[in-house]
């Protein structure tokens, strides 16, 4: 068997990340790892990455979090049975052994290529042992010959074993010569023991395979005999009884398994998607098909009873609309943020670290010092970008005295300079000639719900007007366009100044305008109002809007 993600714990920042909640991701998994070296921590993602987090990471030639844009269980995640699939040509006797030794009642049938054909249980070869009494059911089966060698313990001394048994019956040759010419029709399976004159008259009536009993030499005028006629013979140690009995068990797999309507689920499934359809379905055992397509393992109703839910540590947030979806199904273990306390709920107790400084990123550089680990050049890269980012190079009202002396601080360990860098690292940022309009709104965006109210504020920070014209060009329509399918009722985008230290906040949405009026003092235009002095969404722009809605 075998275990997916079990073991990991994902430490995953909120949708739409900006470079704090990417780099807290990777930082602070990296921390945990180093206190915890029994545990796998592992950064991740919610969102896609924007421009200037991708510059941070480049800059400092570190690999992007693992994207997951859901942690609700999927098949992956749970036990899985490597069970080896078989071929469809496999006998009923062989594909029994292979049960029994396994103690499993399943087995995947499949192709070359290693697609899914089929599925044989238990129960399939069972029943092919009870209900058949058709004595052509062996050439019906169409059965290999080496099969019948295989299930008799037998061997062939006349013929080919790679040939297909298609056409005749099984017949057992218990009377004398004369009878037996009134019964043997050409095509047939003769069982037989010793006697020559009843091998002699099978061969004659057109026979097509002699099973000769227990073990008896065969003479060569026999054999002789048996390859002019086109007649195979094998010999089996068997006697008469047990080899009637067994026979049947030569027969291929593939006739009995079951083909049509196959029920297999992806590794990508989520397991509460696949619930309602195992406990309709009759098999104990389900196949498991990876993303070629390939067979890859078997689960059971068991196998949803051991599941355990995903393990997260949330950073940089703790609204419930900006987590990861599926997040109520997983087991929150911290949260390490610097933002208000929001709406998100959990199952049980977590350790909460919540602190009123510009960027989470300050935050996990102080566990560092706290646990006495050293933090390595990159890391000190993605912590001082992801501050400087957040407080835009400390002139963000968030930005505190702390925040500051921390960056500084780390720049050092890392050998830049801030503000060269940080030039560099919002250019990058700004750059969005090649962004969708889509692209560009997801940059930065969080929904928020005030009261009865749920409204989207995004933002991006440029160096100059100019830049920021352009994005306000392309972002409107979208906005409008847009408003319903987010499923609030007023969209928000800061356009920020960084060296003005002001922001345009364009809007849409009926009503934007009364809400910017109330909570700013301020008369807006159409779609558009300066806001100066305004550069934080977290402690400028958010505030005065919730005391209105609330």
């Amino acid at each position: 068997m075998i275990k997916k993600n079990q073991n990991k714990i994902f430490v995953i920042g909120h949708k739409n990340p900006d470079t704090d909640s990417i780099c807290s991701a990777i930082a602070y998994a990296n921390l945990k790892n180093k206190l915890s070296p029994e545990q796998q921590y592992e950064a991740s993602r919610a969102g896609q990455i924007n421009s200037e987090t991708q510059f941070v990471l480049d800059y400092f030639n570190v690999k992007a979090p693992k994207y997951i844009p859901d942690v609700r269980p999927q098949v992956k995640d749970i036990y899985i049975r490597e069970t080896q699939g078989i071929t469809s040509d496999m006998s009923l006797k062989k594909a029994w052994d292979y049960l029994r030794g396994e103690k499993i009642v399943t087995l995947p049938v499949i192709r070359e290529d290693k697609t899914l054909e089929g599925v044989i249980t238990i129960s399939d070869i069972a029943t092919s042992d009870m209900d058949v009494y058709d004595s052509a059911i062996i050439s019906k089966a169409k059965t290999p010959y080496k099969n019948i060698v295989e299930t008799l313990n037998g061997e062939m001394i006349v013929g080919d074993i790679n040939r297909i048994y298609d056409a005749g019956k099984v017949i057992i040759a218990a009377a004398n010569p004369d009878v037996m010419e009134q019964y043997i029709d050409a095509g047939d399976i003769v069982i037989l023991g010793n006697r020559y004159e009843s091998q002699l008259c099978a061969i004659e009536m057109g026979a097509k395979c002699l099973i000769v009993c227990m073990g008896t030499k065969v003479s060569h005028t026999i054999q002789k005999l048996a390859e002019e006629k086109d007649c195979s013979i094998i010999v089996t140690p068997y006697d008469t009884y047990t080899v009637a009995r067994l026979v049947n068990h030569s027969m291929p797999i593939g006739y009995f398994m079951t083909k049509e309507n196959l029920v297999s689920f992806k590794l990508t499934d989520f397991t509460e998607d696949i619930q309602g359809i195992m406990a309709e379905k009759r098999f104990h055992e389900f196949p498991v098909i990876d993303q070629n397509g390939e067979y890859f393992g078997m689960i059971s109703r068991r196998s949803l009873i051991s599941m355990e839910s995903n393990k997260l540590i949330l950073v940089d947030h703790n609204e419930r609309s900006q987590a990861v979806d599926g997040y109520e199904t997983a087991e929150i273990l911290e949260i390490i943020d610097h933002h208000r306390i929001g709406s998100l709920e959990t199952m049980g107790p977590v350790y909460f670290r919540n602190q009123p400084v510009g960027c989470t990123c300050t935050i996990v550089t102080q566990m560092y010092r706290e646990n006495g680990v050293e933090i390595e050049p990159h890391i000190a890269g993605l912590l001082c970008s992801a501050i400087i980012s957040d407080t835009l190079m400390y002139r963000s009202p968030t930005c505190t005295a702390v925040d500051k002396a921390t960056a500084e601080e780390l720049a050092k360990i890392v050998g830049i300079n801030v503000e060269e860098y940080a030039k560099k690292m919002f250019k990058a940022g700004s750059n969005l000639k090649d962004k969708t309009p889509k692209e560009i709104f997801h940059q930065d965006y969080k929904k928020f719900v005030g009261g009865d109210t749920n409204f989207g504020v995004g933002q991006i920070t440029a160096m100059t007007d100019e830049e920021l014209e352009e994005i306000k060009a392309v972002l409107l329509p979208y906005m409008e366009e847009s408003l319903q399918k987010y499923g609030v009722e007023m969209l928000f985008f800061m356009l920020t100044n960084i060296l003005e230290e002001s922001t345009n906040l364009i809007f849409v949405g009926e009503k934007a305008k009364d809400t910017i009026r109330s909570a700013f003092g301020k008369e807006p235009g159409e779609n558009s109002v300066i806001l100066e002095g305004v550069v934080s969404r977290k402690k400028q722009l958010i505030p005065p809007m919730m005391a209105i809605f609330q």
